[in-house]
């Protein structure tokens, strides 16, 4: 079982970023193997990803998932059902100044791979980060 979490600068001021990670379709613009996100009338959301695992050829894989887009604290909190208990937390908080925020996530997984884990949360802000941050300009 292991929580993680990270955070990270981005130079755009909090309500554009949390606009931006409130809208579910941006999703494939900063996770690099979710291909499409479909969101429903309800929270959940149908993902499809292309992975790669290393025992196993290539493929698309499609899921469900929920979001929940909490205005009152800026915060989104998502999760998907399956064996490793997969939720977690982004909160978009105040940076270094007005045109700047902190974006937090945190993640709660059974998984044990605890390096793999890090190294996806991380690709995952700096991809958010590229994404709001070039969509700015």
């Amino acid at each position: 079982m292991g929580d993680y979490d990270n955070s990270i600068l981005v130079a755009v001021g909090t309500e554009r970023l949390f606009s931006y990670l409130a809208d579910v379709a941006n999703l494939p613009a900063y996770l690099p193997r979710l291909t499409s996100a479909r969101p429903h009338d309800d929270d959940k959301v149908t993902v499809t990803a292309h992975i790669d695992p290393p025992d196993a050829p290539e493929k698309d894989v499609t899921s469900e998932a929920w979001i929940h887009v909490v205005e009152e604290g800026k915060s989104l909190e998502w999760g998907a059902p399956g064996p490793h208990d997969y939720r977690g937390r982004l909160h978009v908080g105040p940076g270094n100044g007005p045109d700047s925020s902190r974006l937090t996530v945190q993640l709660h997984t059974q998984s044990t791979e605890g390096a793999h884990v890090d190294h996806g949360l991380e690709e995952a802000l700096h991809g958010i980060k590229a994404a709001v941050e070039s969509a700015e300009r």
